[in-house]
């Protein structure tokens, strides 16, 4: 398994995704805290936490945050978590837990089965620049 600092979450994502790049890039500006760790799933790093995990990829395509020695969360939990994380307007994203996680989940399904001819994709995971490479697992 991978050294991950106990204050730190991790945010694996599809590396290849357009969407799930552009993401990624809003979760580095607005992670003030500087909570957030990433991985690309298709990543050497991403492989091992999601063995570690024991997570089927195959059965869930979806983000998954990692929160070291407390629980991982995938799909709209994972994104409603990490955007209330932000704060300020971001914490405004909490009210949508009120509606149940198999409807957030169907909506997030939509998106994320839909996600490459709407958004692109790329050929390879994306590379980090200098400045960034210390938040990429």
């Amino acid at each position: 398994m991978i050294d991950i600092p106990k204050n730190k979450k991790v945010i694996l994502f599809d590396g290849v995704c357009n969407l799930c790049n552009n993401s990624v890039t809003t979760a580095i500006k607005y992670d003030k805290k500087n909570t957030f760790l990433f991985a690309a799933i298709q990543s050497e790093a991403g492989k091992k936490i999601i063995d570690y995990l024991k997570i089927d990829t195959s059965k869930t395509d979806a983000i998954i945050l990692y929160e070291p020695g407390v629980s991982y969360d995938v799909k709209s939990t994972a994104a409603l978590k990490i955007m209330s994380n932000f704060g300020g307007i971001w914490k405004l994203t909490n009210l949508l837990f009120i509606f149940p996680e198999s409807f957030r989940d169907l909506v997030y399904d939509f998106i994320a089965k839909n996600r490459y001819k709407w958004f692109g994709k790329k050929e390879s995971c994306v590379i980090p620049t200098k400045e960034l490479q210390a938040k990429f697992l």
